[in-house]
């Protein structure tokens, strides 16, 4: 694909906390003028970024709480999956990343695995024996469900300990998150060391990490929201982990979701999704400041499902406000919005099951 690339760099990130636990939020915008023609060329990289819940709605309340603008609007290969499980009309995030990672549908609650309960190889882990580096960065726990679907195997999104040592084994270059508490007890951080792995918990250690393999546990499970100060942990994670497995000669696969999007949702909080949304896409910012520059990248965009039943009511772009309203506590069925940008960008446009998310990725890395 022949580009012609302007970047143009706005306002830098920033996050302070105002009164009455409101955080100020500010997306860098990444300003793209392309000429392209489609290519089949083969992607070196994927990068797989998920909004944990992120449904048009959500983009929409970010988008304002931004000002009017997200990175977002720089992907002009766009469309729609649908979400179901194989056993529920409704998927949640296990379901949803196992289509991702392995292009099967399973039950509610599998970390991939079959509903028989047998191992479906993932993305991930058919991109580590193709000799490419590899890597996770989740704003929550490392081991919740749609980080695990792609390092580890379970029949229950709720056996923590055991997808920690899945993930252990699998051998995942780089990892930032939270879970510390379910890596710790069982000596894994000192089993992680053992295997050569940088241990990070804080963003400063984080900022400075250079090592090949680098394993980040910066809080005991979750990590904090963006309302609650996380700050940018999200997007200089993010950077990390393609400064680090960016040194690959084969390429590399990584996986990015924006966690707590869903959780907002969840919690019917306008200001929460608004606030995550916009930390989400500043990660987009930094993944696609990366692949202006190597043009063997492919960046995906989607959610694993909507949550919420979320809409916008009401708002002000000058004020930056949202008003919302919900239809659920829970995830929905809708269809969810998909993006992609770069090498096999081309691929993922109109209506398509999720499952066909994995076909269309081992496709662009010229996989089997």
């Amino acid at each position: 694909m022949r580009n012609l690339l302007v970047v143009l760099l706005f306002t830098s990130f920033s996050c302070t906390n105002t009164t009455q636990g409101e955080v100020e939020t500010k997306s860098e915008i990444v300003k793209v003028e392309t000429r392209s023609k489609s290519s089949s060329k083969k992607a070196k990289n994927i990068i797989l970024m998920i909004g944990d819940g992120m449904g048009t709605s959500q983009i929409f309340a970010g988008l304002v709480k931004n000002g009017g603008h997200l990175n977002l609007e720089n992907f002009k290969h766009s469309g729609f999956i649908k979400t179901h499980a194989s056993d529920n009309f409704i998927t949640d995030s296990g379901a949803g990343a196992t289509a991702f990672a392995t292009g099967k549908k399973t039950y509610n609650g599998a970390i991939s695995v079959d509903d028989d309960g047998y191992e479906l190889k993932t993305i991930l882990e058919i991109a580590k024996e193709n000799g490419l580096a590899t890597g996770m960065v989740a704003t929550s726990s490392i081991t919740h469900a749609t980080p695990a679907c792609f390092a580890a195997h379970d029949e229950s999104r709720n056996n923590y300990e055991a997808i920690a040592r899945d993930i252990y084994r699998c051998g995942v270059d780089v990892f930032f998150g939270g879970g510390l508490q379910f890596f710790e007890p069982q000596g894994l951080v000192d089993s992680l060391l053992t295997a050569g792995y940088e241990i990070v918990k804080n963003m400063e250690e984080l900022i400075v990490a250079a090592n090949n393999k680098i394993a980040g546990l910066l809080a005991l499970d979750y990590m904090p929201s963006m309302t609650e100060g996380r700050g940018d942990f999200l997007p200089m994670a993010s950077k990390k982990a393609i400064e680090i497995l960016g040194k690959s000669e084969k390429g590399f696969f990584l996986m990015i979701e924006g966690s707590q999007i869903d959780w907002g949702g969840h919690a019917n909080d306008t200001e929460y999704i608004a606030t995550e949304m916009v930390d989400f896409d500043n990660a987009i910012g930094e993944v696609l400041k990366y692949a202006l520059l190597d043009t063997n990248t492919l960046i995906i965009v989607t959610a694993d499902h909507e949550t919420g039943g979320f809409a916008v009511s009401g708002g002000s772009y000058e004020e930056k406000e949202i008003e919302g309203s919900f239809t659920s506590g829970g995830h929905t069925a809708v269809m969810v919005p998909i993006f992609a940008y770069g090498s096999g960008a081309e691929m993922f446009t109109g209506i398509f099951d999720n499952t066909e998310v994995f076909d269309k990725m081992m496709e662009a890395f010229g996989f089997d």
